[in-house]
């Protein structure tokens, strides 16, 4: 059967939805839109290159997400210039490049490099642009920028999206001519795109509107939801830069335990992500392997006492309660 999925960001903890991704395709679904926020993007994508829910698995299993944190030789000596100096130059802690390089390599061993290469609305990424305070659902958004969403490369979406605040360098393009002002500087052309989770880390929403007025070509959508409280592991904060990564990362905390409406609880997969933090890059095989069994799980137990027909009821009366 075919289901539309969106995917909920979470950073590290996003190990779990690869479980939960095995665990629908052994139930026999079959998905057909996908979405996905920070690293749920990258779920989301993996799934539309035609990656399996058990070649994820082994995927997760041999990335050293460490490797992610990378910073050039001078500012990882404080008596340099230091990561403080780093933050007030690039705007984050790392560059993002060794992710998007990573999920680069991954797709195009599956032919996909851009949005062209996947099927029509697909795959979408949600992004944040600080600059103008928009939501960006990728890559249809970005043709307001001049860019043609068919040649947007698919791996820079998900910088893009993964672009946690202050961790990671927030992507920058420049503004199209036709969004620039008379002698406007070269800074203030810059335009600063983050992660999806500011805006919109549960994008559940994003499918309905294509069935609003056509209910009976309706394709279920099931999110897919990462819960549960972190260890309790307090942030030390001795200055600006431990204040700015305290911030953002109970920021990114903070969504695990937002209220889902009741009227979307039919269509919400809970996975408990175990006390693992979002920017636990240096997270354990174990650690790995729970999460990855404790997505297999919740999703094997909501495949088991789903019913199609009780989501079409559910949903129709969720469309009336919106008209």
């Amino acid at each position: 059967m075919k289901v539309n999925a969106v995917f909920e960001g979470g950073g590290v903890k996003g190990i779990a939805l690869a479980g939960a991704v095995s665990a629908a395709e052994k139930q026999g679904i079959e998905f057909h839109q996908v979405a996905g926020t920070s690293s749920g993007s990258i779920i989301a994508s993996l799934i539309a290159a035609g990656y399996s829910g058990e070649e994820t698995r082994k995927l997760v299993e041999q990335t050293p997400f460490s490797s992610f944190l990378k910073r050039s030789w001078i500012f990882e000596r404080p008596k340099i210039i230091g990561p403080a100096a780093r933050l007030f130059i690039k705007k984050g802690l790392y560059s993002g490049e060794a992710l998007e390089y990573w999920i680069y390599q991954l797709l195009e061993q599956k032919g996909i490099r851009t949005f062209g290469d996947l099927k029509p609305n697909q795959l979408r990424i949600i992004a944040s642009d600080i600059t103008l305070g928009r939501l960006l659902v990728l890559p249809d958004d970005i043709a307001n920028y001049g860019i043609d969403p068919q040649k947007f490369l698919v791996a820079r979406a998900i910088r893009m999206s993964t672009s946690i605040p202050y961790f990671f360098d927030p992507v920058i393009i420049r503004k199209p001519v036709s969004m620039r002002k008379k002698n406007e500087t070269f800074q203030s052309m810059s335009i600063y795109i983050v992660d999806g989770a500011l805006l919109s880390n549960f994008p559940l929403w994003l499918f309905d509107k294509q069935y609003e007025n056509n209910m009976e070509k309706m394709i279920p959508t099931l999110g897919f939801q990462l819960v549960g409280k972190t260890q309790a592991m307090p942030n030390e904060i001795y200055g600006p830069l431990s204040m700015f990564r305290a911030m953002f990362s109970t920021m990114l905390e903070a969504h695990d335990e937002r209220y889902i409406e009741e009227h979307n609880r039919f269509r919400t997969i809970k996975i408990p992500t175990l006390g693992v933090r979002a920017t636990q890059f240096e997270i354990t095989p174990e650690e790995s392997g729970k999460l990855y069994q404790s997505g297999y799980t919740s999703a094997e137990v909501f495949f088991n006492k789903w019913k199609l027909s009780d989501y079409e009821n559910n949903f129709k009366q969720y469309m009336s309660r919106k008209k």
